[in-house]
């Protein structure tokens, strides 16, 4: 996957903010807000931000998982969805 990323002065928030909106939305480009020339803000659209945050977590799922392993954390699985089994029909 390229990103693509554009880098921006803070002022053009608030005199181009139409054409920030259009790069990251549109163009799917990530832009790069700066302040005093010193990378300060990065906007994305929500749909990335959506993408990103989804990645994060399940990126941080699987070295949840990959721990358990390590600690000798695990189960078969036949156990496991018989104790699932038995959870549901307890009510």
């Amino acid at each position: 996957m390229t990103f693509r990323e554009s880098i921006r002065p803070s002022d053009d928030i608030r005199n181009h903010y139409n054409d920030i909106f259009r790069q990251c939305r549109e163009n799917k480009e990530d832009v790069v807000i700066t302040i005093n020339g010193r990378r300060d803000t990065v906007s994305i659209s929500y749909e990335e931000y959506r993408r990103m945050k989804a990645r994060i977590e399940l990126l941080e799922i699987l070295a949840e998982s990959e721990e358990d392993v390590k600690l000798g954390r695990t189960a078969l699985v036949q156990e496991t969805f018989d104790d699932l089994r038995k959870m549901l029909t307890e009510d």
